[in-house]
């Protein structure tokens, strides 16, 4: 009793188990680096964040200058901060998407680095994947401050910081928590128990993805800007280079990786009981 039943080739039998987990990625795995398909899951990830980048941060740019009363704009108009959130939400939707079969889908270094920790990447993998998707950022920054060099220093350059009135603790704690519920909603969408009891569940993936985005954006917006991507404020604080963006920019690493060690503990280890399984095989080994 309690032990899963491995999945019957037999046609017409049903077993209490009906999916299987996948094995731990080794810590290196240098095979990898001969592999056409890491590098180009590592090129999927660059694109994906320079794309996401330039939607996203030419939507904070465009809402601030049809806001701003100095330049006749109206204070009413605009997308606001429903819209700006609903484009990094749809944004990542679309974008995990289209390279979840791929790269996986992370756009994100905190996702990777949760997905690192849980054993579903390998190490060269994540560095890989977190240099792509900073190199990434700091290309679809670029891209718009070339497209739109008169309004991009004016606007703040679509980069995170903690806003006036709130302290950095305040500020650090809102990216662990956003960042938690981000890479929790990613672990609980791809988990492979959830995928085989409703199999449209993997097609639907990338949904409660976004979504997930969305909310926290709604938030987090009037603290931090909303970062729970290292990269997406990186990538706007070296383009911007200001200040104000470099003496903030610990708080948009720091607290997203805490956030995503917090979320891979949770779902690895207390969901999944992660622990506890390890333990049960290895009495089961150490009695045969």
């Amino acid at each position: 009793m309690g032990k899963d039943v491995e999945v019957s080739e037999q046609p017409g039998e049903f077993n209490a188990k009906d999916y299987h987990d996948p094995p731990p990625a080794p810590l290196f795995d240098a095979k990898e680096l001969a592999s056409w398909s890491f590098y180009r899951a590592v090129i999927a990830e660059f694109i994906a964040t320079l794309l996401f980048l330039y939607i996203t941060v030419l939507t904070v740019i465009g809402y601030k200058s049809q806001t701003d009363l100095t330049a006749a704009g109206d204070q009413c108009g605009g997308v606001g901060i429903l819209g700006i959130a609903w484009a990094f939400g749809g944004m990542i939707f679309v974008l995990v998407y289209c390279t979840a079969g791929i790269s996986g889908g992370h756009i994100n270094p905190a996702v990777t680095f949760g997905l690192f920790l849980a054993r579903k990447v390998s190490l060269i993998r994540a560095v890989m994947y977190m240099v792509a998707q900073c190199l990434g950022a700091i290309c679809g920054v670029g891209l718009v401050k070339a497209f739109q060099s008169a309004y991009y220093v004016r606007y703040g350059g679509g980069a995170n910081e903690l806003a006036d009135g709130y302290n950095k603790g305040t500020g650090l704690a809102a990216e662990i928590i956003g960042t938690f519920v981000l890479v929790y909603t990613v672990f609980s969408a791809t988990d492979p128990k959830r995928s085989a009891r409703d199999s449209h569940v993997p097609v639907l993936a990338p949904l409660p993805i976004g979504f997930a985005v969305f909310m926290v954006h709604l938030a987090t917006i009037p603290i931090t800007g909303t970062g729970i991507n290292p990269a997406r404020s990186f990538g706007a604080a070296v383009i911007y280079n200001k200040a104000k963006a470099w003496d903030d920019q610990w708080i948009f690493w720091v607290g997203p990786f805490i956030g995503a060690a917090i979320a891979a503990f949770y779902h690895q280890f207390i969901l999944r009981a992660a622990a506890i399984k390890a333990l049960g095989s290895f009495r089961s080994n150490a009695h045969n």
